[in-house]
């Protein structure tokens, strides 16, 4: 019974972790209707920078400070490469995506692992000061639990602001944000710097969450991304009092379950892939079902 609890904790702080993620993809699908692939990209990024900071003393809270920093330079390469030099928007995250897997390779290598001597947000001094006394597995829990509610926080404040009402309004409306005598290519530029900078800071979480950073470990995240935003903005459709935010938290909670379901099924490794792209397929499929009958009742 213990084991299953500490299970369920387990599954409940990666999709705590991974819900940062979400919220970047969430701004770039949902809001910009804008498919950004950096995020395979940013995501390592983050991870790479944050294990080199680590190993170098670095304290473990500026290193995700040092991630959302390069998140938002990558985000803000995409959308100079589409909006200032007319790449299509595609085209645009996979060249950045594509940069960025050397720019990875150069900062951390195909492989840093970061020692158990060194301090991470879970075992910081702060962290250790206020919950020594729980388990690790439980401060992971707490840890990430807080940072996806601050963010989620930070982030509803932010769109409820003026520019984030420019944000919203230039994924629908483009010719409204014009109107007002603002540059939407501007504003989705600012919108891909925030979303990838929160997409870097999951990866330096996860960094720290694994004590590692491996070059690979960004290939499919924006896969992941979509499915939690579809799951949770499909599943809170109808409910006008759940805010997107919160429903992509859920969505990621919701997601990782079905991960942890698959491998506790005994599904190989070598088809975790597969079965993520599966997973994804049926989601859209079934998305977009459920706004078919919403559109014909």
């Amino acid at each position: 019974m213990n084991a299953i609890f500490e299970l369920c904790i387990s599954t409940l702080t990666q999709g705590f972790i991974y819900a940062l993620l979400s919220y970047g993809v969430y701004i770039t699908y949902k809001i910009l209707d804008f498919p950004d692939l950096t995020v395979d990209g940013s995501f390592p990024l983050g991870a790479a920078v944050g294990a080199l900071l680590l190993v170098k003393g670095t304290n473990p809270f500026l290193t995700l400070l040092a991630a959302l920093a390069v998140g938002a330079v990558a985000g803000f390469v995409t959308g100079f490469i589409h909006v200032k030099l007319g790449v299509r928007d595609l085209l645009a995250g996979i060249i950045t995506m594509t940069g960025l897997f050397s720019i990875n390779l150069q900062i951390a290598g195909s492989n840093l692992a970061v020692e158990r001597s060194i301090d991470t947000i879970f075992t910081s001094g702060p962290i250790m000061a206020v919950m020594g006394n729980a388990s690790l597995i439980y401060r992971k829990f707490v840890v990430t639990l807080i940072l996806a509610i601050v963010v989620k926080l930070v982030l509803d404040w932010y769109l409820k602001t003026k520019n984030g009402l420019l944000l919203r309004a230039v994924g629908d409306n483009p010719t409204l944000v014009t109107t007002l005598a603002k540059d939407k290519g501007t504003v989705k530029l600012i919108g891909l710097v925030i979303a990838n900078a929160l997409v870097s800071l999951c990866g330096a979480v996860v960094c720290q969450e694994q004590r590692s950073f491996f070059s690979t470990m960004g290939t499919g995240q924006v896969v992941f991304g979509l499915a939690a935003v579809i799951i949770g903005t499909t599943l809170f459709r109808k409910m006008s009092v759940v805010k997107a935010t919160t429903a992509v938290m859920i969505g990621s909670i919701f997601y990782k379950a079905c991960i942890q379901v698959a491998i506790s099924l005994g599904l190989p490794s070598n088809l975790m892939k597969l079965a993520t792209a599966v997973l994804f397929l049926l989601i859209l499929v079934l998305g977009n079902k459920r706004k078919g009958g919403a559109e014909h009742a």
